[in-house]
């Protein structure tokens, strides 16, 4: 059983997606294999427009974690003694290091799991929901589960292709940062002529949570 480097661990409101709004401990792995995370590596990463600290394992309740069954003891202090524990797994890519001993200390502990993963890794066994969120110029793998959450307008990549993949909800997240406007206005004039596709929106920071 090996250990799990963890950026931070925290209570909070799930912010994108389908499962929006619903309370959740996010668990968030160190490392991607898309971008080293640091600011020099930017322009030359596979994905360049990553907003998430994901460096190293300083954050709320980050640290190394020795095994499974630590990080999911944690995971279910941060829930408290409130029923039905929902965890989300992100990152980075978690899928580096979600593995079948972490998925059965979750289990044990009765959580549900969800994983955010850019889909270049395969996943485990066992975890309740997936959402991919491809980035142009990756090797996806996972090409099916719950959720597919692209963040739009990518360049190199069409939703038409990734819409004859395996999920049951397909969603377009307009890009943070000095062009949101236009890539809002973008995703919604694409779903109002596409309409299996949803627009998602990153509420948490809309209501200035994490």
């Amino acid at each position: 059983m090996g250990s799990y480097a963890v950026k931070e661990m925290f209570l909070t409101l799930q912010g994108e997606g389908m499962q929006v709004g619903r309370r959740a401990v996010f668990l968030r792995f160190a490392g991607c294999n898309l971008w080293s995370g640091r600011e020099q590596d930017r322009e030359t990463a596979v994905c360049r427009f990553c907003d998430t600290d994901f460096v190293g394992t300083d954050g709320d309740h980050g640290g190394r974690y020795p095994g499974a069954d630590a990080l999911a003891d944690q995971a279910l202090r941060l829930w408290g003694a409130l029923p039905d524990p929902f965890l989300v797994m992100t990152g980075g890519e978690p899928l580096l290091q979600i593995d079948d001993a972490l998925i059965a200390a979750l289990k044990a502990r009765g959580f549900e799991t969800a994983v955010e993963t850019n889909g270049t890794q395969p996943a485990p066994d066992g975890i309740d929901w997936i959402c991919v969120s491809p980035k142009a110029g990756s090797d996806v793998v996972l090409r099916r589960g719950n959720e597919l959450k692209l963040v739009w307008p990518q360049p190199g990549i069409d939703p038409g292709e990734l819409a004859t993949w395996d999920f049951e909800h397909f969603l377009l997240q307009p890009m943070d940062g000095p062009t949101l406007a236009s890539a809002r206005d973008a995703a919604i004039a694409y779903i109002l002529e596409h309409p299996r596709w949803r627009l998602s929106t990153q509420t948490h920071k809309v209501v200035g949570i994490r």
